[in-house]
């Protein structure tokens, strides 16, 4: 019995390890250091960034090879732009408190639907499927993608322990990524068990000298179809940055 009582906390330790990851930097590309980033994704070689802030909150689409602003959307005064996630041939876009879900044609980036929220948006990806968005709390909703309507939501938990404020996601390789807002955080989720599968610590990333006086937290993870290059950013940072990941028993060597 004792032996079978160690047994099972060993398998049960082992099924909670979370791998841990630093970060080595292979390129960078600037961007506007006035962008909010609250959202962020690359789709057939055009970057789309959504900002926010009230007043300030855009909808962005650029050509990701050189930079140059392809079309933009501005929001209302009154609503705090979110995450987005380009889903066939729309857009979707969240807002923070006025809960509502901003749809989008990817053709010119008009208006096309309005759905409701229960509650905050933060984060926003899909897969392939079905919608993915994150409130603030330690869950993630989905939902469908032609109606809005919420399908099931999954509680994010890291070795037991819930995980709350995650912010902006990405879907990559069968997994959902997650800025943990306030840190230098990305954590792995595993979309079937919501457990967290790595973290990944991105301190450091932007140096002191070249942060901007209005820079703001780690905010902004983006995979490129293209070639499988990880990208992530901040809030009104002035670099994009594309990483590779390092177990994090090795240093991170920056190549800037």
């Amino acid at each position: 019995m004792i032996l079978h009582g160690l047994l099972l906390l060993l398998l049960t330790h082992h099924a909670l390890a979370v791998e841990q990851f630093s970060y080595r930097v292979l390129d960078k590309k600037p961007q506007p250091d006035n962008s909010f980033v609250q959202g962020l994704q690359i789709v057939d070689g055009e970057l789309y960034v959504s900002t926010g802030l009230y007043g300030q909150s855009r909808l962005l689409r650029y050509r990701f090879a050189d930079g140059e602003l392809l079309d933009q959307r501005r929001l209302h005064p009154r609503l705090f732009a979110e995450g987005i996630t380009v889903f066939g041939g729309r857009v979707y876009q969240l807002t923070w408190r006025a809960r509502r879900m901003l749809v989008y044609k990817r053709q010119g980036l008009s208006p096309a639907a309005v759905f409701a929220l229960p509650g905050e948006g933060w984060g926003l990806t899909d897969n392939g499927r079905e919608l993915v968005y994150s409130d603030g709390t330690e869950h993630l909703h989905f939902l469908d993608p032609d109606s809005g309507h919420h399908l099931r939501s999954l509680k994010v938990t890291e070795q037991g322990e819930r995980v709350v404020r995650l912010n902006e996601l990405e879907w990559i390789d069968g997994k959902i990524w997650a800025n943990i807002w306030m840190t230098d955080r990305i954590v792995v989720i595993d979309p079937t068990s919501g457990e967290v599968t790595a973290s990944i610590d991105l301190r450091g990333l932007l140096p002191l000298a070249e942060r901007p006086p209005n820079a703001d937290v780690l905010n902004g993870i983006a995979r490129n179809p293209a070639d499988g290059g990880l990208w992530v950013t901040g809030k009104n940072w002035p670099w994009l940055y594309r990483i590779e990941l390092v177990p994090a028993t090795a240093e991170h060597e920056n190549s800037r």
